[in-house]
């Protein structure tokens, strides 16, 4: 499974790998690109991963999640760079009922901001950029 994407996310490929008709509930996170990241305008941004890394651990929260909850999940995070408004990470949990569905979703984007190697850099209206870290590395704004 391909966690990383290039091209924009479609939240309506991700529900349709989580469907089936034994799953009455789907719960659907979408993190978008802000226009500001605390007090400063933000143009856009780009998005870095060690591809190796993030794929990995991202198998792993969704493994985590499954194990957890009776649930189906499918997850992608952009990559590259993205203007105001698009797609950063998509989500997809799909479970017989809503409340696993909402905290499996729940699990997995904490999980995603809290451990998967992914930086990005901020285009502030100012002319500045500025890195921010991601997973271990450190907080993450922007998206979500």
């Amino acid at each position: 499974m391909l966690f990383l994407s290039e091209k924009p996310l479609d939240l309506a490929v991700l529900i349709r790998e989580v469907s089936s008709l034994d799953r009455g509930g789907i719960a659907c996170f979408l993190g978008t690109v802000r226009n500001h990241h605390g007090h400063r305008p933000v143009l856009g941004l780009e998005y870095s991963a060690y591809a190796d890394m993030v794929e990995a651990e991202c198998a792993r929260i969704v493994a985590e999640t499954e194990r957890r909850w009776p649930v189906r999940v499918a997850l992608r995070h952009r990559v590259g760079a993205l203007e105001i408004g698009e797609a950063a990470v998509a989500i997809a949990v799909a479970g017989a009922h809503r409340d696993e569905a909402f905290a499996g979703c729940r699990h997995v984007i904490e999980e995603v901001k809290r451990r998967v190697p992914i930086w990005k850099k901020e285009r502030y209206a100012d002319g500045s950029v500025e890195w921010q870290g991601s997973g271990a590395a450190g907080q993450r704004g922007g998206a979500g």
